[in-house]
């Protein structure tokens, strides 16, 4: 698909004015120019154009605002006058990918006050000796090139710092797990509370039927106590009647 085309589908009715973010990647142009922007475009702020056949940047339009541009996988050589011309503002470019060659062909970048990172990986000028030392010396605003620092620190996430910052706040499943290990506890504690509870109330209830089994026996006891007393004394009665009659006889 044409650059010019790609364009035209990417604003889905809106104004050129109304767009901050443009990604027109893989798409094609006819003759290795910039296509289809315009300096109607004053609010873009990201522009990707990755892939796209570019081998020069002289019809970009005046984009103030711009803040990051995508440019990696094309053929530009050089002549990137343009962008501190067009795009002053520029903190992010990605250039990996392209024909640079020589520290020259990146010289023009000293006017990009605000630039902090710059990707060259992929390009022949990578091989040169101390390539990282004289793009630093030469562009002492950049702090990253190529992703790195020059203590080779690697360029902050933007995506993970913002999840640090969400871990920071409790948010997230871990301060979730914790809350349930809490109610785990409790359950546990409640259970363990009910099985005491039933414990207990099972011993008494059995205490109270082994003392009522004890009160059971006792009174079996003193009921046969009781008959053996009576017994007893029946049997004595009747061996004082005995007596009596043998007497009788003797008379």
């Amino acid at each position: 698909m044409e650059m010019k085309k790609r364009i035209s589908l990417e604003l889905r009715n809106r104004t050129p004015a109304e767009v901050t973010e443009l990604v027109v990647d893989n798409c094609r142009t006819s003759d290795g120019e910039v296509e289809g922007l315009t300096d109607d475009f004053k609010e873009l702020e990201f522009l990707s154009m990755v892939n796209v056949g570019l081998t020069s940047l002289a019809k970009l339009p005046s984009l103030p605002k711009l803040r990051k541009l995508e440019l990696s996988d094309n053929n530009i050589l050089g002549h990137l006058e343009t962008l501190s011309e067009k795009s002053p503002n520029l903190t992010y470019l990605n250039l990996s990918g392209n024909k640079i060659k020589e520290l020259s062909n990146v010289e023009a970048l000293q006017n990009l006050k605000n630039l902090k990172s710059l990707d060259l990986f992929n390009c022949e000028i990578t091989t040169l000796e101390e390539y990282r030392e004289s793009i630093f010396e030469l562009l002492p605003q950049v702090t990253y090139l190529d992703g790195f620092d020059q203590e080779d620190n690697e360029a902050p996430d933007s995506e993970a710092d913002a999840d640090d910052d969400e871990g920071e706040d409790g948010a997230g499943p871990t301060g979730d797990y914790d809350d349930e290990d809490d109610e785990e506890e409790e359950d546990e504690v409640s259970e363990g509370r009910e099985v005491g509870l039933s414990y207990l109330m099972k011993e008494k209830i059995q205490d109270e039927e082994d003392d009522d089994d004890y009160a059971e026996e006792e009174d079996g006891k003193e009921e046969k106590a009781g008959v053996k007393v009576e017994k007893r004394k029946r049997d004595a009665e009747d061996e004082g009647e005995d007596d009596d009659d043998d007497d009788d006889d003797d008379d």
